[in-house]
């Protein structure tokens, strides 16, 4: 697992980029790109020949599956072939994992701009985003390599199944729109957003791919980026209502809208269509000769739209269904019937009337005496019945007692997990340089938004053979019992692997002088480690012996690769 020794320009894509149109080029006095008359994906199919762009010096090398770029990224299929540029699905080999990449000749009218916008979308490291890679000009071709991400679904295709639900929307146009105010303020422009350039991972997250670069490929431009980019969510929220594309072209696999009667609201479009988004849609629209349904100011701006957004009233996700359990079968058994005979179904049954009452002096003495006995009878069964009691609950005590005694009943109540508070730590270097010496107390502070942080790798996920691991010694003051580490990690991913050691000092000899007492492995963001050997120790080992791949980190690293940080470590006992 080598580390990185220069600071790699690293963004993501994921699935393939889709066909693109041959006209990217055709722009308008107002420079929005989204009407399909100006700009549609639909009219290449994939691997269709590629046609000389303007500029052009010479034909794009003839690239086919098994070509490899920098002895690293080997082409399995190229998905795009378009006005002297390609791109593919590829493998990096190096990494064992599935990227996206753009060809194109170095000597193309667009290379330049290309490398510039891969690099600038890098640099902004926004995780909403589907990142650069690399980007690379060698052997006369300039390629942009990007993320791939095959869990994740274009809009595109989930459009083919209806419309979102009213909460999918509102969370689509959310996360859309503040990525692309982020994007903004930073001085980049999509250009070129559309059902194809916009996914939903299968944590419904939403991403976005081609920042700068996909409009850059097809030398797109505009005057007005932010109109343009703002329109553009708009019609990704009408398309996302209606299942149509608001302009009169059919594109992405949507039907167009009846000619010759404009633009119209959502709601108009089809029933039950939510009404506060509806409106949003149009305000964002308004810029192409729509209407707001309620005179709002149009939105001009991804901020102006995201404003709207956080005015609106939050929609709520659906409720889950609820399916009722099968009532149970009720009997009917009645006072008096047990043994008897079952009637036949219909049948009335006799209804048996009490004996007269005793109206004589001897009837009224014997109830008398039937009363008392009866009053007896129950106080002597009462006191047993007490006392009975009382014996259960003495041997229930004894036998309690004898439980305890003898190691404990499981059904016993457990302590309740007491926090233990860390003195000290000290980073653990089993083989070559320490990570991040000095700052282990980060990881004690009770900030969470301070970290000590490994250094950025190459290889992964598992340091091995190159380094055991990295981690850091924590000083508990005094030996106790401990049961549970929990770590607050800054990456999630595939994957992270935390194990715990007893150690006999702050400063150990040696891995195998220490002894291994449980481990964990998480995808996520949060590592909870149970101790499997009981031990007291004042010394615990907090050892990462994997970490997963993340793109550059505006806050602790400026390149992208297997890294992992710890922003809190807490123990129980």
């Amino acid at each position: 697992m080598a580390e990185r020794s220069t600071a790699a320009v690293d963004v993501a894509d994921n699935s393939g980029e889709q066909p693109l149109t041959a006209k990217a080029d055709q722009s308008t006095a107002d420079g929005v790109a989204m009407n399909p008359e100006r700009d549609t994906d639909s009219d290449e199919a994939q691997g269709s020949g590629g046609t000389e762009g303007p500029g052009r010096k010479a034909s794009p090398p003839e690239l086919h599956s098994g070509h490899k770029l920098a002895r690293r990224y080997r082409l399995e299929e190229c998905v795009t072939r378009l006005d002297g540029f390609s791109s593919w699905r590829a493998v990096d080999e190096k990494l064992r994992r599935a990227v996206g990449i753009h060809v194109l000749p170095a000597d193309h009218a667009r290379a330049r701009s290309v490398l510039a916008a891969a690099r600038s979308s890098a640099l902004l490291g926004d995780p909403r985003f589907v990142q650069v890679l690399d980007a690379v000009e060698e052997n006369d071709l300039v390629y942009v390599v990007h993320e791939w991400l095959p869990d994740a679904t274009e809009l595109s295709t989930l459009l083919t199944g209806g419309p979102l639900e009213p909460h999918d929307a509102y969370q689509m146009v959310s996360q859309v729109a503040s990525a692309m105010a982020a994007a903004h303020r930073e001085g980049l422009a999509h250009l070129r957003l559309n059902p194809n350039a916009v996914l939903r991972a299968s944590t419904g997250q939403w991403r976005i791919r081609g920042l700068a670069v996909n409009a850059a490929l097809r030398g797109i431009g505009s005057d007005t980026p932010q109109r343009t980019d703002t329109e553009a969510i708009g019609a990704l929220l009408y398309a996302a209502l209606t299942q149509r594309w608001p302009y009169e072209s059919d594109a992405y696999g949507l039907s167009g809208l009846p000619k010759d009667i404009g633009l119209i609201a959502p709601d108009q479009v089809r029933a039950g269509v939510h009404r506060g988004l509806s409106e949003l849609a149009m305000r964002a629209l308004v810029n192409d000769g729509a209407t707001a349904s309620r005179h709002e100011a149009p939105c001009t701006t991804p901020e102006e739209l995201v404003k709207a957004i956080g005015e609106m009233p939050r929609i709520r996700p659906p409720e889950p269904a609820f399916t009722a359990p099968p009532e149970y079968q009720r009997t009917t058994y009645q006072q008096g019937t047990y043994g008897r005979p079952a009637s036949h179904p219909g049948a009335t049954q006799p209804i048996a009337a009490p004996p007269p009452p005793l109206q004589s002096r001897t009837g009224k003495a014997l109830k008398w005496a039937v009363s008392a006995l009866l009053i007896a009878a129950l106080g002597l069964g009462s006191w047993q019945l007490a006392d009975a009691l009382m014996d259960r609950s003495e041997k229930s005590d004894d036998t309690h007692k004898t439980q305890t005694t003898d190691g404990g009943d499981k059904n016993a109540v457990k302590p309740k997990p007491v926090p233990i508070k860390i003195q000290n730590g000290q980073e653990f270097v089993a083989k070559g340089d320490p990570q991040n010496s000095g700052a282990e107390p980060k990881t004690y502070d009770g900030d969470t938004s301070t970290y000590w942080k490994t250094k950025s790798y190459n290889e992964g996920p598992t340091f091995a053979p190159y380094k055991p691991g990295v981690g850091i010694v924590y000083d508990l003051g005094s030996a106790k019992k401990v049961t549970t580490a929990t770590l607050d990690l800054r990456y999630g991913g595939d994957h992270t692997t935390v194990e715990l050691y007893a150690a006999d000092s702050l400063t150990p000899a040696s891995l195998d002088s220490m002894t291994k007492i449980g481990s964990a492995t998480t995808t996520g963001t949060t590592a909870t480690v149970k101790v499997t050997k009981p031990v007291k120790t004042q010394y615990v080992l907090v050892w990462l012996t994997a970490v997963p791949t993340s793109g550059y980190d505006s806050t602790l690293y400026a390149s992208a690769g297997f890294k992992q940080a710890i922003g809190e470590v807490k123990f129980t006992g």
